[in-house]
């Protein structure tokens, strides 16, 4: 038990009688986890800062995990405290609504009473491993609009206005945001971000600036967000900036609503950024990016577990709203999950299938492994992030006769029928993309040939972040409606410093050569870059496309150099954003150690 619960719990302690007063300790001690998480998360998110000006990468990388971990750790300290309050009542479930109405009053009115409320779904849950929902012991609906509603002026954001030329502003907003080490070329970088906004703008005229006061960190970068004031309506603002030598360099500048999503993916590791109040700064993102959906920007700034919430929210808003049934998702069938979806709802739900089919040999363990290690790890905009959900349920009528029939036959282990209800014992959820294979078979001749470039892009950046996806076939990749490729398929996906590239042994004769097995030793975790090509699923002109492009990840050259950087400590640069989007480039003889156009 963490030092500020045993405070409160010693203070709390003295014997009740009266199940109200219990009810009151017992909400009491929550509130106070959910307190010192905040306190410990905010702690935490205030490094990075330090980190990007001192270049310690692998030290917010670090800082990202243990901010992961914070979560589950304060509930298990709730929890060790309420059960040694409650003693026997620790399961009595109407002890727990009367806990639930104590803690009500609690937090009303109070800040963060939204993501308070989450914070105390997840301690009943864990108890009571409630199926679907329960609304005496769980919060179902969302908290009450704040008094004092968000909006203009936002409370955390800082304006600029345009008073000379438009560098001269630009200026002091880098003025503003000053770090403990220099800008390489303020006055430079200044008239660059004039001059691209200016080529971005076409006819409009830029009027100010505002801007979230709070940085936000990622990985190498840091962002300043807000929204460019026009004469017209105002426009997305976005300035990259980065630190590659000790001094901060403007990297880029955005002004598309898509380009900014982008940076905010729901493939991307999850932000540091400094709030008070996490919901005033979703309210002011949703400005920015209006068809990013409230459980995304949750996830976005870190409170992925209350936008776990917010999408369970909005699944059960949808299902209240329309009559459509689940359906079996589109595409190829998996060989180790059942995939489903509702057609007007942006996310598919991905149930573990029972048993699977030859040559996968993963166990359900590894599975739900490979999924903790992308969770956890930097995901590079080229790996979609997923939800896990344990003890739902659903209306059985909702369901195709087709996908019932899948489930209750290939995943009779997590899926069952209870009464009128569909009961699924775990799934993860991720959003929905079109899967390659049945894009390319759909789109225009160009749109393919795109299609297939950042195909091999996605393998260069996500050996770039030294992950290696195994099952490199066409129907494991999606497309998001950015047009960006995204894998989705973790079952053999592996760190890339684990695996042994190797060039394919040439036969040494007549019956090597015909042979219809390996006729050579392979282990576990050898790979051979030659053998690719037929699983690319590629012919004519998009095959001869993906090797102008990237032939040599046809070889071991390309893999072993990636490795290479990897264990000497390297921590490479995957950007948010276009190349074209850059102000400045690499001189000719500096090139960087990889680059990625996304």
């Amino acid at each position: 038990m963490s030092g500020a619960l045993e405070l409160v719990y010693l203070s709390l302690s003295m014997p009740e009688s009266h199940l109200d007063d219990l009810a009151t300790r017992g909400a009491e001690i929550i509130a106070t986890s959910f307190q010192e998480y905040l306190l410990r998360f905010r702690e935490l998110t205030r490094l990075a800062r330090g980190y990007f000006e001192r270049r310690d990468w692998h030290a917010i990388q670090s800082a990202s995990s243990r901010r992961l971990d914070l979560y589950t750790e304060m509930v298990n300290d709730g929890l060790a405290a309420l059960a040694e309050l409650l003693g026997g009542r620790f399961t009595d479930r109407p002890s727990w609504t009367m806990l639930r109405a104590a803690y009500e009053r609690r937090i009303t009115g109070q800040r963060n009473e939204d993501l308070a409320e989450t914070f105390f779904n997840s301690i009943t849950r864990r108890i009571f491993h409630t199926i679907g929902v329960d609304p005496t012991i769980e919060f179902v609906v969302p908290a009450s609009p704040y008094r004092g509603a968000f909006g203009q002026p936002w409370s955390m954001t800082v304006t600029f206005e345009q008073d000379g030329d438009h560098a001269a502003m630009y200026r002091r907003v880098l003025e503003h945001y000053r770090f403990s080490v220099d800008y390489d070329d303020l006055d430079g970088d200044a008239c660059r971000i004039a001059q691209a906004v200016e080529q971005q703008l076409g006819s409009r005229s830029a009027r100010g600036l505002e801007l979230a006061r709070a940085v936000f960190y990622r990985n190498k970068g840091a962002y300043l967000i807000g929204r460019l004031l026009t004469d017209g309506e105002p426009l997305p603002f976005l300035l990259a900036l980065v630190n590659p030598e000790g001094k901060v360099v403007v990297d880029a500048v955005l002004l598309a609503a898509d380009e900014v999503s982008i940076v905010f993916s729901f493939a991307r590791s999850y932000f540091f950024v400094e709030m008070e109040e996490p919901r005033e700064m979703v309210e002011f993102l949703r400005t920015i990016m209006p068809r990013k959906p409230v459980a995304e920007l949750y996830i976005a700034v870190g409170c992925n577990k209350h936008g776990k919430t917010e999408l369970y929210r909005s699944l059960l808003n949808h299902l209240r709203k329309t009559q459509e049934p689940f359906e079996v998702a589109p595409g190829q069938r998996g060989m180790v999950m059942t995939v489903f979806m509702l057609p007007g709802f942006d996310i598919v739900f991905k149930v573990i299938r029972d048993r699977f089919a030859h040559p996968k040999t993963v166990t359900h363990r590894e599975v739900r492994e490979k999924y903790r290690l992308v969770f956890r790890h930097d995901r590079a905009g080229r790996l979609v992030d997923a939800q896990e959900f344990e003890h739902l349920a659903f209306d059985l009528d909702r369901f195709s006769d087709s996908l019932l029939a899948e489930l209750t036959t290939s995943a009779s282990e997590t899926v069952r029928i209870q009464g009128d209800r569909v009961v699924v014992a775990h799934l993860f959820t991720e959003r929905r993309l079109r899967p390659l294979d049945v894009y390319l078979g759909e789109a225009a001749p160009e749109a393919a040939r795109e299609a297939v470039i950042d195909y091999g892009q996605v393998l260069r950046d996500l050996a770039a972040t030294n992950i290696f996806p195994g099952d490199m076939l066409l129907k494991n990749f999606g497309v998001s409606r950015h047009g960006r490729l995204i894998f989705y398929d973790y079952d053999e996906l592996c760190l890339l410093t684990e695996c042994n590239f190797r060039v394919l042994p040439q036969p040494r004769g007549d019956l090597e050569e015909i042979a219809e097995e390996p006729w050579f030793y392979v282990a576990e975790r050898d790979i051979f870059p030659e053998e690719f090509r037929p699983f690319l699923g590629l012919q004519g002109p998009l095959l001869e496309t993906f090797l102008a492009a990237h032939e040599e990840l046809l070889g071991v050259e390309f893999w072993h150099r990636m490795q290479d950087l990897h264990r000497r400590g390297e921590v490479l640069d995957v950007f948010p954003y276009k190349d074209s989007r850059r102000l400045r480039r690499a001189p000719p003889d500096k090139p960087p150690a990889y680059s990625a156009s996304t």
